[in-house]
């Protein structure tokens, strides 16, 4: 098991390139599963949780290869069944269960694993396909659904924390080979969602209103194979962008994509960085003294969950009190403590971190609790005295690719070691 060995106190400077979206690559992997013909997806990053969606693929009867950043899938034959063993691994794979209903008729998948960062039920994707003529039991930790024919409706996906990411995406699915008209109301409203509906239109889906809220989805009887290119990923680079900022320092992000980053670079602004979009990406630079800030996320376009660890990291280095609350996962702090360990001053009160920030924290063993804790525990690791041993780096390899050769490549001085 691999940790990271972080020598804090370095100034990045340089050009980071951004890579493909890890939460459009899963979903449009997924899709794949709906036709028999040949799908050719570009800009695929190489993480573990990609390829542990490509492993659920092959299982299910898919031919696949993956090489340079293209994932070529062809699914003649599909099986109905995803075990265990494959799902646990991580959350984003219950995103098979629509395309293998819709294209087998039934389907057997078994209740999804990933980070641990608070309750995250699949009600709502269940509440959908059953409100598209699906019979769905729970049995012995699967989901087991089977329809003799799915027929659009009108059915909504509000849950208690707003709009469903991965819910949208699988109803969204399955109706895509439904008879008749979907309208799905309280669609998610992120940039992944409607990369997903791009790559189903150009599979010959008749799909309207992504990014609206409310999508129209008009069932074919068959789709085809398709060629397409994944979105840049907005959490890496905001991931990034807190990076140059942490360390007061200056990095372009090539190919970051602005137009999805609003709540970030805003956020990013309050604190007193500078952020400007250039021909080519977005310059984010920094220097003494940042701001304090206050942060609240939510579903898009407000401020993303997924960056809430990175921008406590950032905040227990700026002087004065900062508050972030998580209205979608109120449980997920458990960075908190680790932050603690490397001298942070933090006050956890239900899902309100308060922060009093000091002028530099000391380097310390931490260890990783989820995808973006990791992250977060890099970024304070880069601005502490003396070293921080990251362990279970695995979290990190999830949804970053190779983070620390591009972090170097900045003048971080970070090394991987077994």
């Amino acid at each position: 098991m691999d940790k990271f060995f972080i020598h804090g106190g370095a100034h990045l400077r340089g050009t980071v390139s951004i890579s493909g979206s890890k939460n459009s690559s899963l979903p449009i992997l997924a899709a794949t599963l709906l036709t028999r013909e040949r799908c050719v997806i570009h800009r695929v990053p190489d993480l573990s949780d990609i390829r542990y969606m490509l492993e659920i693929l092959r299982y299910l009867g898919a031919d696949v290869s993956f090489s340079a950043g293209t994932v070529t899938v062809e699914a003649r034959k599909v099986g109905w069944e995803a075990p265990y063993d494959l799902v646990r691994r991580m959350r984003a794979s219950v995103c098979v269960l629509g395309p293998i209903l819709a294209r087998c008729g039934r389907s057997k998948v078994s209740l999804p694993g990933g980070c641990v960062i608070g309750d995250r039920p699949i009600d709502l994707h269940l509440r959908g396909l059953e409100a598209l003529g699906t019979r769905i039991t729970l049995s012995k930790g699967y989901v087991v659904a089977e329809t003799s024919a799915l027929t659009g409706t009108r059915l909504s996906l509000r849950g208690p924390h707003g709009s469903t990411v991965l819910g949208t995406d699988n109803v969204m699915m399955a109706a895509c080979l439904a008879r008749g008209t979907t309208i799905i109301e309280d669609a998610a409203l992120e940039p992944e969602v409607a990369d997903l509906a791009r790559f189903l239109r150009a599979m010959g889906a008749r799909i309207h209103g992504e990014g609206t809220g409310c999508l129209e989805i008009e069932g074919v009887e068959e789709l085809h194979g398709a060629e397409h290119t994944v979105i840049s990923d907005r959490i890496e680079a905001g991931t990034f962008a807190v990076a140059a900022a942490i360390v007061r320092g200056e990095i372009l992000l090539e190919n970051a994509p602005s137009e999805h980053m609003g709540s970030i670079i805003e956020a990013l602004r309050q604190a007193g960085a500078s952020v400007e979009e250039e021909k080519n990406g977005l310059r984010v630079q920094a220097g003494d003294p940042l701001r304090p800030f206050r942060l609240r996320t939510g579903t898009y376009p407000g401020f993303p969950t997924d960056m809430q660890a990175q921008f406590c990291a950032l905040a227990v280095t700026v002087p004065g009190r900062s508050e972030i609350a998580d209205e979608v996962f109120p449980n997920r702090f458990m960075h908190i403590s680790e932050l603690k360990r490397m001298g942070a001053h933090i006050d956890l009160r239900g899902n309100v971190a308060v922060i009093d920030g000091i002028p530099r924290l000391s380097g310390a063993p931490v260890m990783a609790s989820d995808l973006r804790a990791s992250a977060a525990l890099v970024l304070a690791g880069l601005q502490a005295e003396n070293t921080t041993t990251v362990s279970r780096v695995y979290h990190i390899d999830r949804g970053y690719e190779r983070i620390d050769a591009k972090l170097r490549a900045v003048g971080a001085n970070i090394e991987r070691r077994p």
